[in-house]
């Protein structure tokens, strides 16, 4: 963790810049790290101790620009400060490193296997996720864990990530109605987080499903009714 002066004259988190002003070249650097979000406040609807940032910039020194992942994840912070919610992420503010970053590999590399690895393991951050979705033969998804200071390569697809209490993968499925490749959240048994829109679809399922059983009920004990009127029995006697 880093270390910062509490008498020190820092700048807060408003007065500083909130983005780097670099647009994503890809939709993709946007929607992955947005779905990993929305499924965290799904599969953590009660905690309040979370906060995961999309294109925030991740300032570690007040004399240096901030650093801009694609997404990032941070435990044992405060999950909203205010209605306004956070311009950027401070480390002397939070005093909390992430403990996962994720890069989206777009057609235009950007550092994401030597200068940007290289910072966020100077920084000290658990975990760092890579995501090419144009590599062909190399695995399009590497998860790095910290261990003495260097990166070392989790194989597996999901990978759990015990500390977080999560697995972290990709696989087929279907977000904002694009079927592709997305990542996921995982619960330790491997069985990924559902979408949004794959929960709520697979609500009204349930409910269809209720709904036909209890008219199948209802067909037969109707059809119970009159086979015992047949035999002359009177059905309402019997209750």
């Amino acid at each position: 963790m880093l270390n910062y002066n509490p008498l020190a004259c820092l700048p807060s988190s408003e007065e500083l810049p909130d983005s780097d002003d670099t647009p994503v070249d890809n939709e993709l650097q946007d929607l992955i790290p947005g779905l990993l979000k929305a499924l965290l406040a799904m599969a953590w609807p009660e905690r309040m101790d979370w906060f995961f940032g999309v294109d925030m910039g991740i300032y570690y020194d007040p004399d240096l620009p901030a650093i801009v992942p694609d997404g990032f994840l941070s435990l044992g912070v405060e999950r909203f400060y205010d209605q306004n919610l956070r311009p950027s992420y401070v480390l002397w503010e939070e005093k909390k490193l992430p403990v996962l970053v994720l890069e989206v590999v777009s057609q235009t590399y950007r550092g994401e296997y030597s200068t940007k690895k290289a910072e966020y393991a100077r920084l000290g951050i658990l975990y760092y996720v890579v995501y090419n979705p144009f590599r062909r033969r190399k695995p399009r998804l590497e998860v790095y864990k910290l261990v003495n200071n260097v990166y070392e390569f989790q194989d597996g697809n999901p990978v759990w990530l015990p500390e977080i209490g999560l697995g972290i993968g990709i696989e087929q499925g279907t977000y904002l109605g694009i079927p592709r490749e997305w990542m996921y959240w995982y619960h330790q048994e491997g069985q990924r987080f559902l979408t949004p829109e794959e929960d709520k679809k697979l609500a009204q399922q349930e409910a269809q499903q209720a709904k036909q059983e209890a008219q199948q009920a209802q067909q037969r004990a109707q059809l119970l009714a009159e086979r015992l009127r047949s035999l002359g029995v009177d059905p309402d006697s019997l209750t």
